[in-house]
């Protein structure tokens, strides 16, 4: 069984080693084919000619160490030609109460390609903060969603930010090469018109929109420790990994931060389950039964009523259980 399990672990690890070849090699397509066929023949050479045991896999384990060594320093970087929606990443200065956020983004959407850009400054004070809210957007399988934090202010404000990839010009996503170095990692600070309304009302995907039961002095805790990562990465940038540091382990790193009671659970990886794991846990509202509570937290119908609407926040929650 040990044997079974170590050739195992040897061909997992041997397909991963040339997917990054291939993925994250040469710009050169023949060379990188040429890079991932040539690791997967000489891990095939040290099966069928090492031995013993113990001596193959001590050959193939420098041979995989290697490529790691390799991938591990491959830099990502701030200056390359990025798509215009996230071609500038936000700043913040943080003065007591008083948080200045330079490049919110507030593009006025047309369809999902065409807009006219906006980045604009905004600053709020984080003694208005009243709370938490989360958007989980789906656009295709029930069990994979993309998930939004969100931050209310007494005066009406709402701060979204948005944990995606940094794609460039000509780039886009694919699940796959999001398990290798082929994203930066890009935080959206946004009006809840731009990142929601662009989903809702333009990607056609289904979104809802929870309350969450976090306390104002936590939610301030939490956004702080979102704005020193925004602050980095502006200077010192890295990569997005579909399972390490995405949209939901993003999160999930921040609330470590905060919060020490967090323990993990698979609904953490499959993020469409978010909502039952907060849902179970308190951490969303539980006025209503969890089926109602999903049905009325749909806010598709009502953001494309709302559309540009200045008070398209307030009108997205309309009906939705735990006001504040």
């Amino acid at each position: 069984m040990t044997r079974f399990l170590l050739w195992v672990l040897v061909v997992l690890t041997g397909a991963w080693a040339c997917a990054a070849l291939w993925f994250d090699g040469p710009p050169s397509r023949p060379l990188a084919t040429a890079l991932a066929a040539g690791f997967a023949a000489a891990a095939v050479a040290i099966a069928a000619r090492a031995r013993p045991l113990r001596l193959a896999l001590a050959l193939y384990g420098l041979l995989f160490f290697g490529v790691v060594t390799w991938w591990l320093s491959i830099p990502p970087s701030n200056d390359r030609e990025w798509e215009p929606s996230v071609a500038h990443p936000a700043a913040a200065r943080i003065e007591g109460d008083l948080v200045t956020i330079q490049n919110v983004r507030n593009f006025d959407y047309r369809t999902e390609t065409d807009f006219t850009e906006r980045w604009e400054t905004r600053s709020y004070d984080l003694s208005k903060l009243q709370g938490m809210d989360m958007f989980l957007s789906y656009w295709g399988s029930p069990w994979i969603a993309h998930t939004i934090a969100s931050w209310e202010f007494e005066d009406g404000q709402h701060l979204a930010i948005s944990i995606e990839t940094r794609k460039e010009v000509g780039e886009s996503y694919s699940a796959v090469r999001g398990f290798f170095r082929q994203f930066e990692l890009y935080y959206v600070v946004a009006d809840e018109r731009d990142v929601a309304r662009l989903r809702t009302n333009h990607r056609g995907e289904d979104v809802y929109l929870y309350r969450l039961t976090t306390p104002a002095p936590v939610a301030r805790a939490l956004l702080l420790d979102y704005l020193h990562e925004i602050n980095e990465l502006a200077e010192r940038p890295r990569w997005y990994n579909a399972l390490f540091y995405n949209c939901t382990t993003g999160i999930r790193r921040h609330t470590e931060h905060i919060a020490a009671q967090n323990p993990f659970n698979w609904r953490i990886l499959v993020n469409g389950k978010l909502d039952e794991l907060g849902y179970r846990r308190g951490t969303i509202d539980t006025s209503l039964p969890f089926p109602e509570l999903r049905r009325v937290s749909n806010i598709g119908e009502r953001a494309r009523a709302a559309d540009q609407d200045p008070e398209f926040s307030q009108r997205i929650r309309d009906g939705l259980p735990g006001g504040r």
